[in-house]
């Protein structure tokens, strides 16, 4: 781990799933797409660029698979959301909401904002990327995630 890394810790709401994290740049997105929106009830907040996880408690998680490139992790005791992951990438998001101390997160991007809902908008100034941005990133994706 570098030296501006951080270590980030979390859990589930019961404490049955928990995991540590280290972010260089704790930096937090929002994905508005419909299936993240319905996944959570609203707007996900998700930590990007992590590396290093170590969740204990894995036993107690469930995966549902959302699409051909991707699924979603969640405590299946409280139902917390926790992980967005792709396994043939090897990437993995963070739900922001399930860190403990965050101070440290920085909200400064926004995904698939041609699928936001006129009900809400944020104030703060975010980069924010479409659905073709998006999934021009992840080669070979098909439609949302």
């Amino acid at each position: 781990m570098s030296k501006t890394a951080q270590t980030l810790s979390g859990s589930c709401l019961c404490g049955a799933v928990k995991f540590t994290l280290a972010s260089e740049n704790s930096q937090v997105g929002a994905c508005h797409c419909s299936m993240c929106r319905t996944w959570s009830g609203g707007v996900v907040f998700a930590l990007d660029e992590i590396r290093d996880l170590k969740v204990t408690g894995e036993e107690s998680m469930s995966v549902y698979k959302s699409s051909d490139w991707a699924e979603r992790c969640f405590c299946k005791t409280c139902g917390t959301n926790l992980f967005w992951r792709s396994e043939q990438l090897g990437h993995t998001v963070v739900m922001a909401g399930a860190i403990e101390n965050q101070s440290a997160l920085k909200f400064v991007s926004e995904i698939f904002v041609d699928a936001k809902p006129a009900y809400y908008a944020f104030s703060n100034e975010t980069k924010k990327y479409t659905e073709a941005e998006v999934l021009a990133q992840f080669a070979g994706a098909e439609k949302e995630e």
